[in-house]
């Protein structure tokens, strides 16, 4: 049966179409993941530099995650629709829409920071925004590092992305320590202090993220369920 199968130029033609069309889809979805990664990094960049412009732009380059993950969603539903994938192909595509909404989060979220970083590049800087700056370093690296083990379906390189997220909780809760103490200390810190921490809640909330895909990429590689919060 396997012989008439790989013998048929039919099932030849339809899976090189299955081949093109999921490599489009990789290629946004890594499109989307770099788009992630220069959005925190900006962010990062703007809080250090006072650019509330670059902030602003930041905020404005949302919209343009939001729009390719609208369409990689759209490729992957058309795909199953037309291409009707079985077993791993199918576990794939929808792994891959997964991924597309975790990174469309982390734009939001990389929006969310850059529109505190608008607010606090009018004031002067608190304590260098405490861990800020290696918060958006670090998040922003793991962005990087999770989509080449997707693409690869590299469960350890995964599983090392995710560890990572641990330093950024550490960072976090860290930062409240600090920055409660900063207010307490002189109301005039309370506003950019609680801008610093939304800022850090949501870079801990693209950690976040990042784990939930290393989690789709170990099932993946070895289609086991495992929880790596």
């Amino acid at each position: 049966m396997t012989d008439q199968i790989l013998g048929n130029p039919l099932a030849h033609r339809h899976r090189e179409t299955y081949d093109r069309e999921l490599t489009e889809i990789q290629a946004e979805i890594v499109r989307i993941g770099t788009m992630v990664e220069e959005a925190v990094r900006s962010a990062t960049d703007a809080m250090q530099a006072h650019d509330a412009e670059l902030a602003r732009r930041v905020i404005e380059g949302d919209r343009q995650i939001n729009e390719l993950q609208e369409h990689v969603t759209e490729l992957i539903t058309m795909t199953i629709a037309t291409q009707q994938p079985v077993a791993r192909d199918l576990r794939y595509l929808l792994a891959l829409d997964r991924v597309a909404h975790e990174l469309e989060r982390m734009g939001d979220h990389a929006g969310s920071v850059a529109k505190q970083v608008r607010k606090l590049a009018q004031q002067p800087p608190l304590r260098r925004y405490v861990f800020l700056p290696r918060m958006g370093e670090l998040v922003a690296g793991m962005v990087h590092d999770i989509i080449g083990a997707l693409v690869d379906v590299d469960e350890a390189r995964a599983r090392g992305v995710a560890s990572r997220d641990d330093e950024v909780d550490r960072l976090y809760h860290a930062s409240f320590d600090v920055v409660l103490d900063l207010m307490r200390a002189d109301p005039e810190n309370v506003d950019r202090g609680t801008r610093i921490l939304f800022a850090a809640h949501y870079l801990e909330r693209i950690g976040d993220r990042v784990t939930n895909i290393a989690e789709d990429v170990l099932f993946l590689a070895g289609g086991v369920v495992e929880d790596l919060n």
